[in-house]
């Protein structure tokens, strides 16, 4: 059980007969977290990267009549070192319940390297045995592992699990209730290095060594590109534009189904219940609030989808070595790519990852930047600008889209040479990181991890998304206000006029002039019209900065927020989110989002700290306000800035 303190893990001393607990080490990347999956039919995510578990993870499962507690320990590669996995492993050896069956998971494609750790597993009394992974991937790779051999020199048994696929829970936990016994005696092994060569030349033999060595040499030339200083970079953009562009394609259809569908729930609501505020706030503060942010699910699904394709793969792994390249002279080493890399799903698993930097300097500049990176929460804002500013232009939306991404990783790069200069001087040590083996990637491990994300934006929709709308529309609609001389001259007009069409029109008109007079006079316009001035340098008339200002507790408010002040136009049921948003003006008649208008709100967007979590776990992982306060600061002074000024060029430029 934890404490609340993810580095301290503790169990309870005492259990039942029919209790006990699994306890799963190893190196990082060997395949603990597919073994923990498969044990208690779990959804901790699988990566092909080294690092990815920054914790433990407990979880339960029944296996017949046991009730047993699994424990997914962060990778280590030995209980000795200072750094923070390895203290959380020794943290919890220490606390151990007796009861405890230790399984320690070995790969066999780096045998050699692993069993420095199972020594050290060995030589505590309990129960061991050990799951060898990866047994396909060492045969392609010409090795060959004795698996009954290996148990008897070790004195454990010993299971395979040859690929990830292959995880069958029912089978696994059957060999380890037979394998549970008492605690054995400890075994102490001086000369390691000898005992581990030795075992391996007495265990492995090799495999189909010419195919085993064309496998080797023809991965070993595509590293010699991918990981190449500057063609890797060149590889790295290039993959990165034809996945952005390829999810604004492929994400149109099912877009505009999700739109259909709200649009039908907002009438077919409006005709269920009597007219008054009730119904007001189901179809535009509920309904189009949430489908202004749910509309863009799609696009988030397929991002993730790829995106943990390239993880499967094994290619992340290499672009941390060459991140290093880049990133060590602006202050931040190539530990720090794979925080900085899951930032862009969320900032905040992100900033937790950083426990694995052993630098407190590296680790705090990495905290400070790591919201630098375009998280899934500023997808729906990218996306609605994007499409503004390049409707039916799909590879330049690519395009600026990667530009997006691009300029949140530049300004973070900037920021940490900064920090490590002034704030925090000091060197960086120097990048140890294990490659990982090409694989082909699991496709429906990767939808599982792409429909995990997309539940926690649904999430999101539905608890944050959805109160900020409920808030937004009372305040757009409070205070009541009468109907303005114009309102009903338009009114009169219309029903004096004989022509169906020409009364139509204008009665849509006066309901399009009374909604925003409302607004206007409502708390919500009081708000928008007392913040304009702040925000008109970068684009926002007082309905935008509303929006903006919304966005400040969770990015995706955003679009929602201007779905809720914009309101519902009968008239127009046929346009989308998007189209109504970019058709939608201003008070003097011009369009609400320009160029230039649009151009400068994606910056500030890029650029700005916009979620409030995210600075509750800067304070919780540095242990002080004074580093989240430095990092709302000078991300919301430098995005103002920046968008500030790229308006003004542009407005300069005649792109008003």
């Amino acid at each position: 059980m934890n404490d609340g303190d993810p580095r301290k893990v503790t169990m309870t001393s005492e259990s039942a007969e029919n209790e006990f607990s699994v306890a799963l080490c190893g190196n990082p990347n060997v395949g603990k977290t597919t073994l923990f999956n498969a044990l208690v039919s779990g959804k901790a995510r699988v990566s092909n990267h080294p690092g990815i578990t920054a914790e433990a993870q407990v979880a339960t499962s029944v296996w017949g009549e046991y009730q047993v507690s699994v424990t997914d320990l962060p990778g280590c590669y030995s209980l000795s070192l200072d750094l923070p996995e390895a203290q959380l492993c020794r943290q919890y050896f220490d606390a151990i319940p007796p009861n405890t069956l230790v399984v320690c998971v070995l790969d066999a494609v780096s045998l050699r390297r692993n069993l420095s750790l199972l020594l050290e597993c060995m030589e505590m009394p309990l129960p061991l045995m050990v799951v060898l992974t990866r047994i396909d991937e060492a045969r392609l790779r010409g090795i060959e592992i004795d698996v009954e051999k290996l148990s008897g020199i070790l004195g454990v048994p010993v299971a395979e699990l040859p690929h990830r696929n292959s995880a069958k829970s029912s089978d696994l936990n059957k060999i380890m209730r037979t394998q549970f016994s008492e605690a054995r005696e400890s075994s102490k092994i001086e000369e390691r290095v000898s005992w581990s060569e030795d075992l391996v030349a007495a265990v492995s033999r090799p495999v189909r060594p010419e195919e085993a060595n064309r496998r080797r040499k023809r991965e070993d030339r595509i590293d010699g590109v991918l990981m190449h200083p500057v063609l890797g970079l060149v590889f790295f953009m290039l993959i990165m534009s034809v996945l952005f562009g390829s999810v604004f394609w492929l994400a149109q259809i099912p877009m505009e189904w999700i739109d259909t569908f709200f649009a039908g729930a907002a009438e077919w609501v409006g005709v269920q219940l009597p007219p008054g505020d009730f119904r007001d706030l189901m179809t535009d503060g509920i309904i189009g609030g949430v489908s202004g942010t749910l509309i863009f699910l799609p696009q988030v699904l397929m991002l993730f989808f790829m995106i943990s394709i390239l993880e499967e793969t094994g290619y992340l792994a290499r672009a941390a070595f060459v991140a290093d390249r880049w990133l060590r002279p602006f202050g931040l080493p190539g530990h720090s790519f794979v925080p900085l890399l899951s930032s862009h799903a969320c900032a905040i698993p992100g900033i937790l990852c950083t426990r694995l930097i052993p630098n407190r300097k590296d680790r705090l500049a990495a905290i400070l930047v790591a919201p630098f990176m375009s998280c899934s929460a500023r997808l729906p804002v990218y996306l609605l600008l994007v499409g503004i500013l390049f409707p039916g232009r799909p590879l330049m939306a690519g395009a600026a889209f990667v530009g997006c991404y691009l300029l949140g990783a530049l300004a973070a790069v900037i920021s940490a040479t900064l920090v490590r200069r002034f704030i925090l001087p000091g060197p960086s040590p120097d990048l140890i990181l294990e490659l990982p083996p090409f694989q082909r990637p699991a496709l429906m491990e990767s939808a599982r991890i792409a429909l995990e994300r997309g539940g926690m934006f649904i999430k999101n929709a539905g608890t944050v998304i959805l109160l900020m709308c409920v808030i937004l529309w009372w305040l757009g609609n409070y205070p009541f206000s009468d109907m303005s001389t114009e309102v009903k001259a338009l009114r009169t007009q219309a029903e004096a006029t004989q022509n169906i069409a020409e009364s139509e029109n204008l009665t849509v008109m006066a309901d399009q002039l009374y909604a925003r007079e409302r607004t206007q006079a409502s708390y919500l316009g009081m708000i928008g019209r007392t913040v304009e001035p702040v925000f008109a340098p970068i684009g926002a008339d007082w309905q935008l900065s509303i929006s903006v200002m919304a966005s400040f507790a969770a990015r995706e408010v955003f679009v929602s927020s201007l779905s809720v002040l914009l309101g519902s136009d009968e008239d127009a049921e046929a346009e989308t989110i998007i189209d109504k948003i970019s058709n939608s003006k201003r008070d003097d008649g011009s369009p609400l989002l320009t160029i230039s208008s649009s151009a400068g709100l994606l910056v500030f967007f890029v650029l700005a700290m916009q979620c409030l979590p995210t600075l509750a776990v800067t304070r919780q992982e540095t242990g002080s306000w004074k580093w989240a306060l430095l990092q709302f600061v000078w991300m919301s002074l430098l995005a103002w800035s920046l968008a500030a000024l790229l308006r003004g060029l542009l407005i300069m430029s005649g792109w008003n």
